[in-house]
């Protein structure tokens, strides 16, 4: 059985830095070209964060934190990782990981993504 599992959420104030991990497990990650994060807000809905498409090894980011996060691949160690700096409130959420084969236009889209972690915390203070 496929799984995504997250880690490395925390409390964390404004300014701060946190690094959240996916392990993979269950099936053959090469199959799934495409990794992302998804975050959702509480009483907001699912939103697309950054996604990584091995082809090429490109990367796409919501444009609220493009040059904050980074997103990563580690094929040998089955592992997505998202580097989260400089940390502000509207980013507190639940952070998602996410695998899937889809096309580039659909890459941001939730619901094209196959398989899904149960998600990790983030919470920033002010």
């Amino acid at each position: 059985q496929v799984q995504l599992v997250e880690s490395g959420g925390g409390l964390v104030q404004a300014g701060d830095s946190l690094r959240l991990s996916c392990r993979f497990s269950g099936g053959r990650f090469s199959m799934y070209g495409v990794v992302g994060w998804f975050r959702q807000a509480l009483g907001q809905e699912r939103e697309f964060v950054a996604a990584y498409r091995r082809s090429g090894g490109y990367t796409y980011y919501a444009d609220s934190v493009k040059g904050r996060f980074t997103i990563s691949r580690d094929n040998a160690e089955n592992m997505v990782y998202l580097e989260l700096n400089d940390l502000q409130p509207e980013d507190t959420g639940v952070y998602y990981c996410a695998a899937g084969d889809q096309v580039l236009s659909a890459i941001r889209i939730g619901a094209h993504y196959k398989v899904w972690g149960q998600g990790t915390q983030v919470t920033v203070s002010s």
